[in-house]
């Protein structure tokens, strides 16, 4: 398969999941209201954002390298 074929098919994964990947101010906002409680949930949600923002990352230095190679 191809890398960007791949990336795609993982970050559409993300959104459906039983826990969806939140955005980086749902996590800020989610962390405030929380008081502590469903830190399960939270962890999950950051291990899920994470891995996100990890592909996102790989992604971008696909794009460089590509378009580097394209010159």
């Amino acid at each position: 398969m191809e890398i960007k074929k791949y990336i795609d098919k993982e970050l559409r994964k993300l959104d459906k999941g039983l826990v969806a990947t939140p955005t980086e101010e749902y996590l800020n906002d989610f962390l405030n209201a929380n008081n502590g409680s469903n830190d399960f949930l939270l962890t999950q949600m950051a291990k899920n954002y994470g891995y996100k923002l990890a592909l996102l990352n790989v992604e971008n230095e696909i794009a460089i390298l590509n378009a580097e190679k394209d010159k």
